[in-house]
Formats: C-alpha cells, structure tokens, sequence
C-alpha cells in the first residue's frame, strides 16, 4: 500500500456517513420541506407540517421534541407517536 494515511481518512469518511445518516423513517424537523414532513410524520398534514416549516423560520431551529409543542395544532400525542421518526440533525 502506497499510502496507508490516505486510506485510512478514506475509509473514516466512508464509516462517518453511516454513523450520521439519518435512521430510515425518520424525518430532520430542521431541514424538511412540508411534503416530507406531512409524509413521514404521523397525525401531521399538510398544514401542520406548514406550521412546522413557518415557525422553523421564525424562531430557529428546533433542539427537542418539546420544542414541538409551541407549534400550532402539535401536541404531545403528536410527539408520542412519531418518537424515532423525529430528528433534528442529519
């Protein structure tokens, strides 16, 4: 092997994806556009979904589930259904 350093930063970066891709299923409240969160997202539509992206917008990014709850129409059945399928980084 030519340069043994080169293959292992290549490799670590190959691990790196994998270890911070999303879990399959779940949904980043930070960077989804509406369709995808209405998508994913059980007991959001269209509009709540748009409420989400709205206060995203208005106020920042979201660091927990209980963020969540001072989105119009979000309540804590919302958060309990969809634990797993809420992330906020990639």
């Amino acid at each position: 092997m030519k340069n043994p350093v080169k293959f292992v930063l290549i490799a670590l970066l190959l691990m790196s994806q994998a270890v911070f891709a999303l879990p399959e299923g779940s949904v980043n409240v930070n960077t989804a556009e509406p369709a995808l969160l209405a998508e994913i997202l059980n007991g959001v539509g269209a509009s709540r979904a748009q409420a989400i992206v709205d206060y995203r917008e208005k106020f920042g990014e979201f660091a927990s589930e209980e963020d969540l709850l001072d989105v119009r129409g979000i309540g804590p059945h919302v958060i309990e259904v969809n634990r797993g399928k809420i992330a906020f980084t990639d």
